[in-house]
């Protein structure tokens, strides 16, 4: 097995976007990743276009010196009491199921291997998510780098304590879906207003596409920008007073410490 170097079990989306970073970018080399997925489809795609090696069972990548658990969380337990015999004391594991801890992991694989959980996002579909990283049980500070290089292959990275995972869940895992929530009811406006769907569609994306990149390239303070663009008694300032004697910004607030209260239950319940 020493020809492979990663080994990665489950191969869902978010795997699937990951390793087509990874190889694309030049981080590792097709030939050194093996792959393990009970989907044939997903298996195909990935040796046709990528070039590794897919098997429907983790014994190959399950003895890697790294190795990546993609798997979703209500299934973990079993698949580390299925590999637990094979991975290398000295194993990197590194973790992307939400809501399961290091200490899980640990406990579960007998205190086997260094490990590192991180918190992708799904823009990591097109190569611009934000992945949260924290070290676990054994992590050495270059298991953290060498995981930042890698998840770097697929947008930006933080390094953050494991006790703050539940609030990079609700702020960055769960966010999009907040972002996305904004966009439908723009688009849902500008229809009510006489705009064709797909035309209230392209203005509500790019004018949030266009305020991200600002906003990033910029670097100043959202409520900066928010200021310049509300004139008073103009139209912005009208939209922002509807918005705030509504209290959207504290239902916003109370909605991603909910997500975050409910990423907290999910962990005690995960192992």
């Amino acid at each position: 097995m020493a020809k492979y170097q990663l080994g990665v079990i489950g191969a869902g989306n978010m795997a699937e976007a990951l390793l087509r970073g990874v190889v694309g970018g030049n981080f590792l080399s097709h030939s050194v990743i093996v792959a393990c997925d009970p989907a044939l489809a997903r298996r195909q795609r990935l040796t046709q276009e990528l070039n590794i090696t897919c098997q429907p069972d983790s014994t190959a990548a399950a003895q890697c010196p790294r190795v990546l658990l993609a798997v979703k969380p209500q299934v973990m337990p079993d698949v580390l009491q299925e590999i637990q015999p094979l991975i290398p004391s000295e194993a990197l594991i590194l973790s992307i199921a939400a809501g399961v801890t290091t200490g899980m992991l640990d406990e579960k694989l007998h205190g086997k291997g260094r490990i590192v959980r991180i918190m992708p996002n799904t823009p990591l579909l097109v190569g611009a998510g934000l992945s949260a990283i924290a070290a676990g049980p054994r992590a050495k500070p270059e298991d953290l780098d060498w995981t930042e290089q890698m998840f770097s292959a697929c947008g930006r990275t933080c390094r953050v304590a494991e006790s703050m995972m539940d609030a990079v869940t609700a702020v960055s895992g769960s966010g999009p879906a907040y972002f996305f929530y904004l966009i439908e009811a723009m688009i849902t406006a500008g229809t009510a207003e006489g705009l064709d769907p797909e035309t209230a569609a392209m203005l509500a994306q790019q004018t949030c596409a266009g305020a991200a990149a600002l906003l990033a390239e910029t670097h100043e303070p959202p409520e900066g920008l928010r200021a310049r663009v509300t004139s008073p008694g103009g139209t912005t300032q009208r939209a922002i007073e509807v918005l705030q004697a509504a209290g959207a910004k504290e239902t916003l607030i109370a909605a991603v410490r909910a997500a975050a209260q409910r990423s907290r239950e999910l962990g005690k319940t995960s192992g």
